[in-house]
């Protein structure tokens, strides 16, 4: 009979025994969780709090300089074809430094390497510091990026770029007037008759594709792809008959207070027209 009691207290304090470290671990469990449920909320809210106070620091402002030079990156590429060239024909009477500017600034963020500015009159040529300084306020303006992170070249008349290379993160910047039209072409027959004259060729030699090769040498950049041109004249002004035979013009009403959107919606226009080639 004591045996059998024994047995029986024997096995209630096993049966403790088991429950006792079931709890335990139980518990145990339930802390373990407890941590990797308070290391995950803080790794999930550190990096929410710290991109908070980024984003305090950089300012309003910064932000969305960032957010324009993501987008307007994403826009150029986005597009399917991207001119290499863009040139901005102003055919209007009054000029504004800083309209032209936000333009030359929006064809370096989608990524266009090479822009030229042309007016009838010259001015810009004439005031090309005056540009250029306005192009470098705005990149910072509206880009948050200055001259040294993403640089704008001005290829004068005697730079020594050609070879047409894409640029990375930079454009070349060029001022155009009329005398870079017929006169250039009046130049380089002046050039090569003088060369017949000298007999440092011959008469024979003289083709289109030596004509060609003395006016782009001139230019120094790759022919325009897209020209935009702005203002109500129907003219090409006199800008550039030899080195626009196949690009595509698109007009826009005015440079004056022109917007990003107006700008895209250029581009757009040239990716997705047909280029014959001359065909």
């Amino acid at each position: 009979m004591m045996a059998q009691v024994y047995e029986f207290v024997w096995r209630i304090l096993h049966a403790l025994l088991h429950l006792q470290r079931a709890l335990i671990c139980w518990f145990r469990v339930r802390l373990w969780n407890w941590r990797l449920w308070k290391r995950a909320v803080a790794a999930l809210l550190v990096p929410v709090a710290l991109g908070f106070q980024n984003h305090k620091k950089l300012g309003p402002s910064a932000g969305k300089r960032g957010l324009r030079r993501v987008r307007w990156g994403a826009d150029g590429k986005s597009l399917e074809k991207l001119p290499l060239h863009v040139s901005l024909l102003i055919a209007e009477d009054e000029l504004h430094y800083t309209d032209i500017a936000n333009l030359v600034v929006w064809c370096m963020a989608v990524g266009i390497s090479y822009v030229s500015v042309y007016d009838n009159q010259g001015i810009f040529r004439r005031n090309n510091a005056r540009l250029m300084d306005e192009i470098l306020k705005q990149q910072q303006e509206l880009l948050g990026l200055d001259g040294t992170k993403c640089p704008i070249e001005l290829l004068n008349n005697g730079s020594d770029k050609q070879d047409h290379q894409v640029l990375s993160c930079q454009a070349g910047v060029k001022m155009l007037s009329p005398d870079d039209g017929k006169p250039s072409i009046v130049r380089a027959a002046q050039e090569l008759c003088r060369a017949v004259e000298q007999k440092e060729r011959t008469a024979k030699d003289i083709d289109v594709h030596m004509l060609d090769s003395i006016l782009r040498d001139s230019v120094h950049i790759p022919d325009p792809d897209l020209v935009l041109k702005f203002g109500p004249v129907e003219s090409t002004l006199g800008y550039l008959p030899w080195h626009i035979r196949l690009s595509e013009f698109i007009s826009l009403p005015s440079h004056t207070s022109v917007s990003y959107e107006d700008f895209l919606g250029a581009l757009k226009r040239y990716a997705a027209c047909e280029q014959r080639q001359g065909k």
